[in-house]
């Protein structure tokens, strides 16, 4: 069974996603890997990626709800807008203290931002298809959120890398997500 898709092209708002996606998995992968190879042994260069990373993420979620008809048309980016910032003062002061403070608040961010995702991606399946990676992406940055929050509390400090891997891991999402609706145009292109 085949599926039949209504259009023959992609829409400019489903290229822009397949763009935003794979921009959004460069980036972690970069951070990833600038994290993995400096962070690990400078702290000032581990203190700079831990705040550009919820910087970041409210900089993309601002770009996309902008670019996808508005902010007030996106109210679950708009919201992780505002999450992602106050996440990034939080860690500003979070580093003053140590690694369990900082970790605990990505626990917290990685739960409302999850949630957030989700919500977005839920939002978005209608449209666009191929979200089933950023709902389990949601899902997860939900559960690693609640996972952080317990690390937190335990005696030995956490290092970048603990956050590392969760970053690698929604840079994976964001990649199939990408990848999944390239291969939807190309699908769309041959039939």
């Amino acid at each position: 069974m085949t599926t039949q898709y209504p259009e023959i092209a992609p829409s400019t708002e489903e290229r822009w996603l397949t763009h935003y996606y794979f921009v959004r998995a460069a980036f972690s992968i970069l951070w990833v890997t600038i994290a993995l190879a400096v962070g690990q042994r400078d702290e000032t260069a581990a203190a700079a990626l831990l705040i550009v990373y919820p910087a970041w993420d409210a900089l993309a979620n601002y770009i996309d709800a902008a670019r996808s008809g508005g902010l007030a048309q996106n109210r679950t980016q708009s919201i992780n807008v505002v999450v992602s910032l106050v996440t990034t003062i939080a860690v500003v002061v979070a580093l003053q203290t140590g690694m369990n403070q900082v970790l605990g608040v990505f626990g917290a961010w990685a739960i409302l931002s999850g949630l957030l995702q989700l919500a977005t991606a839920i939002r978005r399946w209608k449209s666009y298809g191929a979200q089933w990676a950023m709902v389990l992406s949601g899902a997860q940055s939900a559960l690693a959120g609640g996972f952080f929050i317990a690390q937190a509390n335990m005696p030995q400090p956490p290092s970048i890398s603990n956050i590392a891997g969760y970053a690698g891991v929604g840079a994976l999402y964001f990649l199939i997500s990408a990848v999944w609706l390239t291969a939807r145009e190309w699908r769309r292109k041959s039939a």
